[in-house]
């Protein structure tokens, strides 16, 4: 297989600033990979699903700001922004205007006007198009369905005015869910799906769960479900907090690799993505306004070690984004809106660092990626351990704490490697020479993360 030289460099420079956004969808729908593992377009172009919690987005901002949003998310690299359609029923948006003038009769919806909540939903989604990027659409927040405030019928009604409203869109994304647990009202979430799928047959559809579960765990065998969703969620090791219904062992709660693991031993093997990892600049474990707060390097960690171990693609957090608090916000949580207000908060180091990520998967052969825990010789725990991928001619491995490792280069086609490293937090790519041994030991800068590549010969391609 053959690449160009000067593609690498194109997509790990930091020269994107400027250029035309591509729409995504000129290549076609979004599908399924015919391994099931990843995503792509009609015309076999791998999609990275790069996304960013713009949770309250539709409430929260008017159309400038909402334009500003989107385009400096495009500028970012981000090709998904993930939003609550309702957070309320009824829901307001910044002018005033109610999601239901008429209960669940969603009929009168377009005689509110130009700046109507379902008119205003229809200008970020068209803005959204226009800076190349994708909208997953969580439908109606889950602890308003637990509490009842939609049942199934209505959820059918509802599923068939969003599908008719916006199955016409390239770039809609649906999200069944919403920060809970699939067992909690189950039939209203399958009425919801369905209806969107029976009259919505373009676009694909996953389920976001409650922290530290999976769709898989609950959905795995519906046909409505193209690719599953985790939430690794916001706790540190051994902050339980004194759950009675805890899903995984205590110490493992950022592993997030391990949602990975846990998906792929359902059936039909499906697409999987960390939908809601912990946030930069959220205090550790959600709730304790004391706690330290998760940073730059943090939301690296949860990135590398998920997409590494074999998701399609992540989602990146900011708590001051995803709420988009800004001075004198009433209602804020977890976050100092004074202090940090969205319009700064957009430029963090955590939410400009991401973009490396995706520019490094899309520069190496795609399809054949898969994540491989043998590649690392006498691996660590926590946050010592280092999570890594293969392809035929290709490493790929996340050291986050800067230890010694050992990887086996057996893994991969040729004779002779090639040694590369990248540097996380800004992109740059460092080359260290040759080998033939078959385990190649490297000690990085104590401290810092690092990914190491190492490639085989592969004719007409460097870094």
């Amino acid at each position: 297989m053959k690449y160009r030289i000067g593609l690498f460099i194109l997509l790990l420079g930091c020269i994107l600033d400027g250029f035309a956004v591509e729409k995504p969808w000129s290549h076609g729908d979004l599908r399924v990979s015919d391994n099931g593992l990843f995503l792509q377009h009609e015309d076999g172009t791998p999609f990275f699903w790069l996304g960013d919690t713009g949770w309250l987005l539709p409430q929260r901002l008017d159309r400038d700001e909402a334009q500003h949003y989107l385009e400096n998310t495009a500028g970012e690299g981000f090709n998904v922004v993930q939003i609550q359609v309702l957070n309320g029923v009824p829901s307001f948006n910044r002018y005033g205007q109610m999601s239901h003038p008429d209960g669940w009769n969603l009929e009168p919806v377009s005689k509110q006007g130009e700046y109507g909540y379902w008119d205003h939903m229809d200008y970020i989604v068209d803005t959204a198009e226009r800076n190349g990027i994708y909208v997953g659409m969580v439908c109606i927040w889950g602890g308003l369905v637990k509490s009842g405030l939609m049942n199934e019928e209505q959820a059918k009604t509802y599923g068939e005015f969003l599908a008719k409203r916006y199955g016409d869109r390239p770039n809609v994304i649906w999200i069944i869910g919403g920060d809970i647990r699939g067992d909690v009202k189950t039939d209203i979430w399958d009425a919801l799906a369905r209806s969107i799928k029976a009259n919505d047959k373009r676009h694909l559809m996953t389920f976001h769960p409650r922290g530290r579960t999976t769709s898989a765990h609950w959905f795995s065998d519906r046909d409505w479900l193209d690719l599953h969703m985790f939430q690794s969620g916001h706790r540190r090791y051994d902050q339980r907090m004194g759950d009675k219904d805890y899903p995984i062992p205590d110490g493992t709660e950022e592993d997030c690799w391990m949602y990975v693991d846990s998906v792929r031993k359902h059936t039909p093997v499906k697409p999987v993505i960390d939908g809601e990892p912990s946030y930069e600049n959220i205090p550790q474990g959600l709730h304790g306004a004391d706690e330290p707060l998760w940073t730059d390097k943090d939301v690296r960690r949860y990135a590398y070690w998920s997409v590494l171990g074999g998701a399609c693609g992540h989602t990146y957090g900011h708590n001051n984004i995803m709420q988009f608090v800004r001075p004198g916000l009433p209602g804020a949580y977890f976050a100092d809106g004074i202090s940090k207000p969205w319009y700064v908060a957009i430029g963090d180091a955590g939410r400009k660092q991401m973009k490396h990520l995706k520019n490094l998967m899309l520069a190496l052969p795609y399809f054949d990626r898969e994540a491989d825990p043998s590649i690392i010789i006498d691996n660590g725990t926590r946050y010592d351990r280092i999570v890594a991928s293969r392809g035929k001619d290709y490493i790929l491995a996340y050291n986050h704490t800067g230890r010694h490792m050992k990887i086996d280069l057996s893994k991969i086609s040729g004779k002779e490697k090639k040694i590369w490293t990248m540097d996380p937090e800004d992109g740059s790519i460092r080359y260290i020479g040759k080998t033939t041994d078959s385990i190649y030991s490297y000690q990085p800068e104590p401290g810092k993360d690092v990914v190491l590549i190492a490639t085989g010969i592969i004719e007409n391609w460097e870094f």
